[in-house]
């Protein structure tokens, strides 16, 4: 059976709702803070191993490039955290119809966002 229905194979055009956007970010984010996961460790033991290298690796840190990417690693970290916690709310059926949904979508793009904003006015 051959039917005739339109296919739209451009990603770009189609339009996600809220919440598949909040949920593919939380994916996304996920994947980086474990990418992250063995450089930090690295830098970790790099810092502990003895005082040059801590002094090694607190004048890397100091620099403005780096800053940016510890800024851009608590960005990750703080949107996992709390679309973590909007699905895990969505686990025990709190706000799982489609305007409560939306709602925490909202809620935690704007709630990530806060600590986003808080965690570079700490860094700088």
């Amino acid at each position: 059976m051959k039917t005739q229905r339109p296919k739209n194979l451009n990603l770009l055009t189609i339009r996600f709702p809220i919440p598949a956007i909040v949920s593919i970010l939380h994916r996304i984010a996920g994947v980086v803070l474990f990418l992250l996961i063995p450089i930090l460790l690295w830098v970790f033991h790099l810092s502990l191993q003895s005082k040059r290298g801590f002094d090694a690796v607190h004048h890397v840190v100091t620099t403005s490039w780096m800053k940016l990417f510890i800024w851009l690693c608590f960005a990750a970290f703080f949107y996992h955290l709390v679309a973590g916690i909007r699905h895990l709310l969505m686990d025990i059926q709190l706000g799982v119809e489609l305007k409560s949904g939306r709602m925490t979508a909202m809620l935690t793009m704007v709630i990530s966002l806060l600590f986003i904003i808080l965690a570079g006015i700490w860094l700088w």
